[in-house]
């Protein structure tokens, strides 16, 4: 740490490998191996250890980290809310917190660096004359030629641009930075956009999320850094081993959206027995992210396991596509549990072609089958003894 531990104590020495500043903290090698193990089966480089076994992965990726020196990175907050740089930093756990800002020698971080002013402006531009790891928060509004959001008396998009000049990696953190999110909906007054739609000739590494869970942050930038390169990422470029499964495939309620027995409002019975939260707007069969698995908060919970539905909110312009968000989300025909994100998008447009074939070719199917029910006998109503259809929240 330069701009902020130089402040604070005890910071990261220039020449000091990660592992030597780790020992000279007095941060024990087994916490740090155990971290890395944890890294290494959210990353995909290895499986989980047995109990009581040492994993070959986590100690491979701790070599690679140990032997590392001071690799600067450069946070840049755009048009955002400083959420997705909250979530990175507000760790559960805060050995691990405090390791993942000493991995990085962080020289301009607007949230939590001391200096201001000119100061600020300085440490920046030393810190984009080297090479570095660039992580983007927030929308580039290019609405009023930039005004809506200055920094220095420049653009976001001039001090972006500068920025990336000489970057080795450049990850846009947040659905802000993927997109353009809230600030990009309808009608879009600041002319929002994301960090890609400006850096066209670059790879952008997109961690969608509003804001995105701190340790994917912190998995995806640990990659690069032990790796070299960026982690392998489906058409939208957000990392796989995070963005590869939807959340419906992995939701703890999933058996209960199999079964039939949904929330029809919130605090209903189906509610208070956990069942599928479809019918109050769970936008979870459309959204790819990893929050059933991974959680926040140290795996304590997320919002579908606390009760609320997902808002889809790792997905491209969804204050557009998922409002409102209380309402039902259409179902997309052929879409089963073995969909990945490259798959759903061709399927969804297939769909739409073949729209109208299907409508009358079901049309004319419904009308074969009312002639067919008119000339059955049948002794006793199929659905319960009044005829009627339960309503969501009973037993069916």
């Amino acid at each position: 740490m330069s701009e902020i531990s130089q402040y604070g104590g005890d910071f990261w020495r220039r020449g000091e490998t990660l592992g030597e500043h780790l020992e000279r903290r007095g941060i024990d090698r087994r916490e740090f191996l155990g971290w890395c193990a944890k890294m290494a089966v959210l990353m995909g480089l290895g499986p989980v250890a047995a109990a009581g076994a040492e994993s070959s992965a986590g100690n491979a990726l701790a070599a690679k980290l140990g032997a590392l020196k001071r690799p600067v990175v450069i946070w840049l907050q755009l048009q955002e809310c400083t959420g997705c740089l909250e979530s990175a930093l507000r760790s559960y756990d805060t050995a691990i917190g405090d390791l993942v800002l000493n991995l990085v020698s962080m020289q301009y971080v607007e949230l939590v660096m001391a200096a201001a002013g000119q100061q600020a402006n300085d440490a920046l531009e030393e810190a984009s004359s080297q090479d570095h790891l660039l992580v983007i928060n927030g929308s580039i509004p290019r609405g009023a030629g930039g005004g809506y959001c200055t920094i220095g008396g420049e653009s976001a998009e001039v001090v972006l641009r500068k920025a990336a000049a000489k970057a080795s990696h450049v990850l846009a953190v947040g659905a802000c930075a993927y997109y353009g999110c809230v600030q990009a909906a309808r009608p879009n007054p600041t002319g929002a956009v994301g960090v890609q739609d400006i850096l066209t000739d670059r790879t952008v590494v997109n961690i969608p999320g509003c804001p995105p869970i701190g340790e994917v942050i912190t998995a995806c930038i640990t990659y690069i850094l032990s790796q070299g390169h960026a982690p392998p990422c489906d058409t939208e470029g957000r990392p796989l081993f995070a963005y590869s499964a939807r959340i419906h495939d992995n939701c703890p309620r999933r058996a209960y959206y199999d079964a039939g027995q949904f929330v029809g409002q919130f605090d209903d019975p189906a509610a208070r027995l956990g069942h599928c939260l479809y019918h109050v707007g769970c936008k979870g069969p459309a959204t790819f992210a990893a929050c059933p698995v991974i959680k926040w908060n140290g795996g304590t919970s997320f919002p579908i396991q606390a009760g609320h539905p997902c808002i889809g909110c790792t997905e491209k312009h969804f204050f557009d596509r998922m409002t409102p968000f209380y309402s039902v989300l259409p179902t997309v025909p052929g879409v089963g549990v073995e969909s990945t994100a490259n798959k759903i998008g061709a399927w969804a447009t297939g769909a739409a072609l073949v729209g109208i074939a299907a409508h009358a070719t079901g049309s004319a199917i419904g009308l074969r089958k009312a002639r067919m029910k008119e000339d059955a006998v049948v002794s006793l109503p199929v659905i319960g003894q009044d005829g009627k259809q339960p309503q969501d929240g009973e037993s069916k």
